[in-house]
């Protein structure tokens, strides 16, 4: 297994310790600034959260620039994002802290787009991470990690800065479910 597969397992093993920071009961204590409070514990989540989402750009970069790029890694690194965003999206619907509609439909757009790549799979084809899927990708990261910090003052015009990247998360995650669909449709096609 080469070094970028092995960051793409690490995000995997990851993904339990970033759930019990975010999810404990055990309070840990509270940072303070003025009138805003964070919980350590869940500061705790947010950097493993952050160094899990820094290993998916890490991975890839190592993938690309030194030739490391397999099937495996192909399969394996869309899902372990799939893994650590979808963890922190029904995490936070649990918390009461994201509408359950949007998780709900990021979510059926990751089930149907890893349908698509196993009926690719089927018909000998790797379908591998669109440039504007990583840009979902992205923007969900970044939204999660102002969830995160839900407390701390990030916004635009009396907007909160964590509603407005959910929503392009979003709107991106429709697109770039579209995006898969219709460039892939001819592997549907075959399969029937």
């Amino acid at each position: 297994m080469n070094i970028a597969n092995k960051l793409t397992v690490s995000r995997m093993i990851m993904i339990p310790l970033f759930l019990i920071f975010l999810l404990s009961p055990i309070h840990l204590g509270t940072l303070s600034a003025g009138i805003y409070h964070l919980p350590v514990s869940q500061l705790i989540a947010a950097v493993i959260f952050i160094l899990a989402s820094f290993t998916d750009w890490l991975d890839g970069q190592l993938a690309r620039n030194y030739q490391l790029v397999t099937n495996f890694g192909k399969l394996l690194d869309p899902l372990a994002d799939k893994l650590l965003v979808m963890s922190a999206f029904v995490s936070f619907v649990g918390l009461g802290r994201m509408a359950s509609w949007m998780v709900i439909l990021i979510l059926a757009r990751e089930f149907a787009v890893t349908g698509l790549r196993l009926v690719a799979v089927e018909e000998g084809e790797v379908i591998a991470a669109s440039k504007i899927a990583k840009w979902k990708t992205f923007s969900q990261m970044v939204a999660i990690i102002l969830f995160l910090f839900n407390n701390v003052p990030f916004g635009l015009n009396g907007f909160p800065l964590d509603q407005i990247i959910l929503w392009v998360a979003v709107l991106l995650t429709v697109i770039s479910g579209v995006d898969y669909f219709y460039k892939n449709s001819e592997i549907i096609l075959r399969s029937k």
